[in-house]
């Protein structure tokens, strides 16, 4: 009997023990039960070395990598489909300015407001030969200087040596019509060729500090190196810097960085000189007449709706009337900037130009108070508050690469997916997101990725929050005598499009200071504060 008992004992004490191993078992294997009859889910991680963080984000959907590299592979061919390589033999076989001709198509005696104005340029070289393809990068402008308007003109290149150029008459007195050959065709093909080479034309210098050593080594995008590296990587999209690992150092100890350019060149002594000054930005239409346009009685002009967000832009979206923007397809109202910020939480994120925002606010709210963040140099954090209003601006500058001569501290250092993803967001939060003036020296496929990841970001910034305003602030001008291997307005338009194709799916607003810039015909990175504040009247009248 004694027998039976203690059989029945250790049977139930082992019955107990296999349904605690089957419930742990169970237990250990949800999660990944869960996935397989699930969609694909995933937990947002801080991993970015520099700055870890505690918050994680809600799950969404698994983008992979391959998908990532599917979608900048599509992006490349169609760009390698708009800039096909050229022929470069001598400089008298590229296109010449003062040897192409410019027709007016069905010229009037009066013009009106409104007319457009159409142009048949026809390419040749310097010998005076029709060139037999297209590609020249042109500007198209009209301007009224003493009347302080202007406008973007539209070229329509049709890949056999002529294009259109087409002007909208805005306004009514004596206009002057420009096209510029920033470079032949010949010079683009050259500039794409030679941009998507190398990593190397811009060399950045990392600042190690542990106690009083500090020690500078070699930081890039790539670095070709035996030696030890630091990564910094953000691993929730595969973007990562390097550098140089110094001795008896931890990776951690990054504090400054500043850059200079190389003399690292991907262009033939050749292909140089289609860059020197006097090629560059050649007139065309310099033997033109200024076109009187009158208003000619046409009616009432019907009244154009108040801009808001989502509203689809043109060619040329606007033009500028006595200092003012004047956008094509609605108006402007003067916004009270004060009231129209109260209660906002406005994030400015990017690059100086959209800096510029956050130095006009400065400027315009005089209750608008600075807070000490504690951090140095022009490139640090900022944030502004006006405590009765409840107005918060901040601007911070975006991840790697990004060029300065002056030494900036990288302690705070972050991705602008990564900022985006730590925002809640709401119908009171307002994104400005401006990149490209940083990219342009690198291969475009370091530009797409950047997009494609804020582009992902701001997906999913508007599922969990779809009232939260985010608008993308595209490219300024700038010089065009200003190291143009690197830094040229070719570089710049091609970020441009690139741009605007990747978002133009997700509900976000464009405010297009390329098209703005050119009206203005500022060729300043940052242009005066008169552009700046017509930029920024757009987003108040987004806002408000």
């Amino acid at each position: 009997m004694k027998t039976n008992v203690t059989n029945a004992k250790l049977l139930l004490v082992l019955l107990s023990v296999v349904a605690l191993w089957i419930t742990l078992t169970v237990l250990l294997n949800s999660t990944k039960i869960w996935t397989a009859i699930e969609l694909p889910i995933s937990f947002h991680r801080w991993n970015v070395i520099t700055k870890p963080s505690w918050s994680e984000a809600p799950p969404r959907p698994v983008v992979s990598a391959a998908e990532t590299q599917l979608k900048i592979k599509q992006i490349m061919e169609k760009l390698d489909q708009l800039i096909p390589p050229r022929p470069f033999t001598h400089i008298n076989t590229t296109t010449s300015a003062t040897h192409s001709t410019a027709t007016i198509l069905n010229p009037r005696d009066t013009y009106c407001t409104g007319n457009q104005l159409d142009i048949l340029l026809e390419a040749r070289d310097h010998l005076g030969h029709q060139k037999e393809y297209g590609g020249d990068f042109l500007r198209a402008r009209m301007s009224s200087p003493a009347l302080k308007a202007g406008a973007s003109g539209k070229v329509t290149d049709f890949n056999n040596g002529t294009y259109l150029v087409s002007f909208t008459l805005f306004w009514e007195g004596q206009v002057s019509l420009s096209v510029l050959l920033i470079h032949p065709s010949e010079g683009a093909s050259a500039l794409w060729r030679a941009r998507n080479q190398g990593y190397d034309r811009v060399i950045f210098t990392g600042q190690f500090s542990s106690g009083t050593t500090k020690v500078n080594t070699d930081c890039a995008l790539v670095l070709n190196s035996s030696a030890e590296l630091c990564q910094y990587l953000d691993a929730e999209d595969q973007e990562a810097f390097y550098c140089l690992k110094p001795q008896h150092m931890p990776c951690a100890a990054l504090v400054h960085m500043h850059s200079k350019n190389t003399k690292v060149s991907y262009l033939s002594k050749q292909e140089r000189s289609l860059f020197e000054r006097s090629n560059l930005g050649v007139e065309i239409l310099k033997n033109f007449n200024a076109i009187s346009v009158s208003k000619c009685n046409q009616g009432t002009v019907p009244v154009k709706k108040k801009c808001k967000f989502g509203m689809t832009s043109t060619i040329p979206s606007g033009h500028v009337w006595k200092d003012s923007w004047k956008p094509v397809s609605c108006s402007l109202a003067p916004v009270e900037m004060k009231e129209c910020l109260r209660g906002k939480f406005i994030y400015l994120m990017g690059d100086s130009t959209v800096r510029q925002w956050m130095e006009y606010f400065k400027t315009s709210i005089d209750t608008l108070k600075p807070v000490d963040l504690h951090e140095t140099g022009k490139l640090q954090h900022q944030l502004a508050v006006d405590l009765d209003r409840n107005i918060n601006i901040q601007w911070q500058k975006h991840g790697y690469p990004l060029i300065g001569s002056i030494s900036y501290s990288v302690k705070e250092i972050e991705y602008i997916a990564r900022a985006i993803d730590r925002t809640g967001g709401e119908k009171n939060t307002i994104i400005v997101i401006s990149l490209g003036q940083h990219f342009r020296p690198f291969p475009i496929d370091v530009f797409i990725k950047r997009v494609l990841n804020v582009h992902k970001a701001v997906q999913r910034l508007l599922l969990r929050s779809p009232d939260t305003l985010v608008v993308i602030k595209a490219e300024n001008i700038r010089e065009m005598n200003n190291d143009v291997e690197r830094f040229s307005d070719f570089h710049g338009y091609i970020q441009y499009l690139i741009i605007k194709d990747i978002f133009q799916d997700l509900n976000v607003g464009l405010i297009d200071a390329w098209d703005i810039t050119i009206a203005y015909g500022t060729h300043d990175v940052h242009p005066p504060q008169n552009v700046v504040g017509n930029q920024i009247n757009i987003l108040l009248n987004y806002i408000c």
